[in-house]
């Protein structure tokens, strides 16, 4: 049984539209590859040949993961979304209690992540340390550099 991943319809449209990609554009250029190198005669010492049947496992390998995924797939609707406490698809507003520094990160799937826009995989350290927290309360998070302290200023969706 496969785990369901909850996702935005922003994050669930990026996974098809890469599907999409994957199935359209790319096996058809590997299937051409492979019909040129087939051409080209004896396939038992055609490197191209077998470097190309390579690259169509490879491909296979990653439509069917992201059909899995697809298919296990839930959106999660922003209106139910508890902005009493942090949890997935909420934005925080943390303070760094060692430096002062005032930080705000949405936690989203590990899919979703990308730091430079303020996105966190809930499976971080940092986002594993927050969940559940309420605005006031303060969580001690163990990070790679150590521990740091940080407080829950505010949260939203």
């Amino acid at each position: 049984m496969s785990e369901i991943h909850y996702y935005t319809r922003e994050g669930l449209k990026a996974l098809q539209e890469q599907l999409d990609y994957l199935t359209n554009v790319e096996r058809p250029r590997i299937s051409q590859m492979i019909a040129e190198a087939r051409d080209k005669g004896d396939l038992s010492e055609n490197a191209e040949y077998d470097a190309a049947k390579e690259q169509q496992g490879l491909l296979e390998l990653k439509i069917s993961k992201l059909q899995n995924l697809i298919l296990n797939a839930r959106v999660l609707d922003e209106s139910d979304i508890d902005t009493s406490k942090v949890g997935l698809f909420t934005t925080v507003k943390i303070k760094n209690l060692q430096n002062g520094t005032v930080m705000s990160y949405t936690v989203v799937p590990e899919t979703e992540a990308n730091l430079k826009s303020g996105k966190i995989s809930i499976t971080s350290p940092i986002a594993k340390g927050l969940m559940g927290k309420k605005p006031g309360d303060k969580a001690e998070i163990v990070v790679p550099a150590g521990k740091m302290m940080f407080e829950i200023l505010e949260i939203s969706r």
